[in-house]
Order: structure tokens, then sequence, then C-alpha cells
């Protein structure tokens, strides 16, 4: 019973607090009119509305650029070079923004747009510049509306319809909630369009390679993704400690139709829900996964606010060795040798060493920019 109580709990959106919404291209745009089907992302946005009233954090990674664009410059009816599908970016990413932006704008709510490209997600120090500017658009009320940067990307084949971005962007804000919206309700054991005998497949809870070959081949159409880029997608947001949604999302408010679950009349999906929290997974990632590259050795006083969960601060840092980046792993000490913890740093250790000891409004002086607070967020910090 407690099994099936706790699935019943995984499978609606009732409990996120940090979300990710992902809108592919085939829902984004109309594949006759070339054009954003504004009637249906108004409904996404009302969605959105509702559910930051309740005091979810939204962002939405999108789709759509590409397939926006290429009417403008007589690209259609025809596959595109990789140059041209970067200029079809460069024209649609104006009219996407502005599309959001528009939409959101009825409810007041300010949207801010973030283009990635696969080097920002991997790249520590990029990861961690990312991060910080999505935190702090949250932090200020703003939607951020991510997608890949396709006029700079160099690789025909990168996230793959912006899932595994999704996914991605999940991992490094510590998102709890990931829902791809598809064009279908979920995964199945096989593809439905082709066999009536399949199943739907409400729960995963491990990725198994029965699941991953229930996985068929991409529709035709703007999308380049299929339910093998979701599976992947899902493979990232679990690792992360992020439970994932792939949810229809033709119809209007399909984030609505997510709220309650299926028993109580809400919208099917499959629900990929991992072991842990994202606190939790990025936790043992810092714990187990990096190299220490420096030793940052603090005084009591930094020993003991750490211990009570705080950050690093530079006034408690007595001593900086080794050789690191902006997010790196560094050791943290005590006066007496002993490892406190572990944590990315926020500095580079030429910069670390010129604000040790100093208080946090004394950075900019010292360094002639104004830096984060943290030698070490409490975010990017493991204790023992």
């Amino acid at each position: 019973m407690a099994e099936n109580m706790e699935a019943v709990g995984a499978q609606h959106l009732g409990s996120a607090r940090r979300l990710i919404v992902k809108i592919g291209s085939a829902l984004m745009v109309d594949a006759a009119t070339h054009q954003v089907r504004r009637n249906w992302l108004d409904s996404v946005a009302d969605d959105i509305a509702a559910l930051r009233a309740q005091g979810v954090e939204v962002l939405v990674v999108t789709s759509g650029a590409v397939a926006c664009g290429r009417e403008h410059l007589g690209l259609v009816g025809r596959p595109l070079k990789l140059e041209e599908k970067q200029a079809a970016a460069a024209t649609g990413q104006i009219r996407l923004a502005h599309a959001y932006q528009e939409t959101l704008a009825r409810h007041g709510i300010t949207v801010a747009q973030v283009l990635l490209t696969l080097d920002d997600t991997e790249d520590r120090r990029r990861h961690l510049n990312g991060r910080a500017t999505m935190e702090t658009l949250l932090k200020l009320g703003a939607v951020p509306v991510i997608n890949e940067n396709d006029t700079v990307a160099t690789a025909e084949i990168r996230f793959g319809d912006n899932d595994r971005l999704a996914a991605r962007v999940a991992q490094m804000i510590s998102a709890d909630t990931l829902v791809l919206l598809s064009d279908i309700d979920g995964l199945y054991t096989a593809d439905p369009r082709n066999n009536p005998d399949a199943r739907h497949i409400p729960l995963v809870r491990e990725i198994t390679p029965e699941i991953v070959g229930m996985a068929g081949e991409p529709p035709p159409g703007y999308s380049s993704g299929g339910m093998v880029t979701k599976i992947v997608a899902g493979r990232i947001a679990m690792a992360a400690g992020c439970r994932m949604a792939i949810a229809m999302g033709k119809r209007m408010n399909p984030l609505a139709a997510l709220l309650k679950p299926v028993e109580e009349g809400g919208a099917p999906a499959t629900w990929f829900v991992p072991g842990a929290e994202p606190r939790t997974a990025r936790k043992r990632w810092i714990a187990g996964s990096l190299k220490p590259l420096g030793t940052l050795v603090v005084d009591d006083g930094a020993v003991a606010a750490l211990l009570k969960g705080g950050s690093l601060l530079p006034a408690g840092v007595r001593d900086v060795s080794g050789e690191f980046d902006r997010g790196d792993l560094v050791l943290i000490k005590g006066h007496d040798g002993r490892i406190v913890g572990r944590g990315l740093s926020a500095y580079a250790v030429a910069d670390a060493r010129a604000i040790a000891g100093r208080r946090s409004a004394e950075i900019e002086e010292a360094l002639g920019y104004r830096g984060r607070d943290e030698m070490v967020h409490r975010d990017d910090l493991v204790l023992g």
C-alpha cells in the first residue's frame, strides 16, 4: 500500500517547487503556417501563472527558433544546411522571445531569454555562471526562457530537440520536476501508432535495457527528438534527483491537466521518479565524482558556521593552496588539518588568495569587480 500511495503522489505536479517545462518545435510552431501557436501558448502561460501563484518557480526550455524563422528567410520546403539552420535560428529567436514576452506579460510576468550550448552545461565555470544567472532571475521573479544557442552551435546533432538540454538545466539548478510536453502522453511498451496492444507505462523507477528498448523512431515534421532523447533526458534528470514526466502537450492547458493524479481525473503521463531529491544527488556528485585541486584552510568561526549549514565566506579563510579555477573542487580544512568538507570554489586561486580574510564588502576593492559574497556556497558544499 505504501508503494501505491507513493506512486500516486509522485505522478502529478502538486508537490513541485522548482519546475522546468520543455516545449518542442512541433507544439510551438504550426507546421502549415510556420507561425507560433499563440492560443495554445497563451494556455500554457496561464498554467505557468497559476503555478507561480502557488509558489512554484518555473523555467521554460523551448524549441522552435529554426521552425519559426525559416519562412522569413525563404527556407521552407527543403532540408536545411547547418549554416541555414543557424541563420533561421537567428531570426526565429527574436520572434520566439517576443511571443513568450507578450503572453506572460498578460499576467505581469517578466521573461528573460537564456541561450546555452553544451559546453555551458559541462564546463564547471560556465555551469556555475549559468546556474547563478538563473538563480538570480528566479529570485527576482522572472521566468527564464531557455533555448540552445543554435546560431553558434557547430555540430548538426547537439542536444536533441532540447530534451537533453532541459535535463541538463534541471541538473544545473537543482530542479525537482521536469515536464517534457510531447505529442504523446508518455512511454508505451511499443509504438501505439502502429501497435494497438501497446500499454502505457505510468511510472519508471529505473531506466533498464527493457525501458530503453521501448523507445521508437521520432515522428516526422519539425521534431528531431522522439522517445529516444526523452529516455536519455530521463536518465540525466533521475541522476540529478529530479523527477521527470513525459506528458501530452497538444491539449490546451497541459500543465493544469497534470496537477491531479490520474485517479482523481488528472491527465495520464509517464513519470520517471528518482531515488533521491535534487540537493542530495548534487551533494553526492560533489562528494564522490570530482578530484580536489586545492585547499582552503579556515578558522574556527568558519567551521562553526559551516556546521550550522552556512556558506564559506572569504573572511573565514586563512590560507589558500593548490591550482584551481572557478568551479573546481577544493578541500576545506580547519587550522588543525582536519577536513571539514569539500565544495566548488566560486573563485580561481589567485582571486581566492586576494580576498582571503576579507569581509564580503571588501571584495570589489580587492579584485576590481564585485564577485560573489561566498567563497563556497552552501549549495556547492559537502561536509565531512
